[in-house]
């Protein structure tokens, strides 16, 4: 049985990190989260590889089998930016203990619905990172899914994520790095010429360098052990890994 949703007055749901624009922007279009050919089709095509990517390194990471029934059991895992629940809900498939955030309340609501309807217990809030911070929550695992491209202090940001990985656990960030091909591709490409997203969706200015993300990290105790391009095959229609790093790619970082 799913638990009731945590609704936090919307002000718990601000913080330095936040980008009150970005939050109003995505819960917008929170009615089609779960709708495959709907607005967030890019992410649908997107799930299986990332997903893949996180039960692999944190199988790796804890000693688990990835390919057992529930590799990540008994795992406390966080996921920032939740949405409408595309990840939290395999994870929770997985065996993870899975509390899932977002700022937005209808995210919160639509994420808890759906979870309920497939009979998945997820502890899923209307808060924030900072706000888990301060109340001195500890998760094995953190997820950060093309989240911090839309915050409004990156560093910041990152370092609230880190400070809730305790000792020996890890994070997951995907993000898009600031290239000229990334704003080629993520920004022309994507949302003016293929229409994948809608227009505005993307402001490269806020694109994350790999190099600055592991920078913020440190600052927590975290070091990033892993990189990873995401990159689309056009003719397969699939989203696969990557040695390119030049526009999507995956971090994966420890705590010792």
């Amino acid at each position: 049985m799913t638990q009731t949703p945590v609704l936090v007055p919307p002000d718990a749901a601000t913080g330095s990190s936040v980008d009150p624009a970005e939050i109003a922007r995505f819960a917008a279009m929170a009615d089609e989260w779960w709708d495959p050919t709907g607005k967030f089709k890019p992410l649908h095509k997107f799930n299986p590889v990332r997903l893949t990517y996180i039960r692999d390194r944190l199988a790796q990471h804890f000693g688990r089998d990835p390919l057992s029934g529930k590799p990540l059991a008994g795992l406390r895992l966080l996921d920032i930016g939740c949405g409408g629940g595309l990840v939290a809900e395999p994870m929770a498939r997985l065996g993870a203990n899975v509390v899932a955030i977002d700022a937005s309340a209808k995210n919160i609501g639509i994420a808890s619905n759906h979870a309920e309807r497939m009979g998945l217990a997820i502890d899923y809030r209307h808060t924030t990172a900072e706000n888990l911070v301060a109340a001195g929550e500890k998760f094995d695992a953190v997820l950060s899914l093309e989240v911090v491209e839309h915050v409004a202090d990156v560093a910041g940001f990152l370092g609230n994520c880190g400070t809730l990985v305790r000792s020996g656990g890890a994070m997951v960030v995907a993000t898009l790095n600031r290239t000229p091909k990334a704003f080629l591709l993520a920004i022309v490409g994507a949302e003016y010429v293929l229409r994948w997203l809608p227009r505005g969706t993307h402001e490269w200015s806020k694109f994350v360098r790999p190099g600055e993300m592991s920078e913020a990290l440190r600052a927590p105790g975290l070091a990033v052990t892993h990189l990873t391009g995401v990159a689309y095959n056009p003719i397969l229609d699939v989203w696969r890994l990557s040695r390119d790093l030049d526009v999507n790619y995956m971090a994966f970082a420890v705590k010792a």
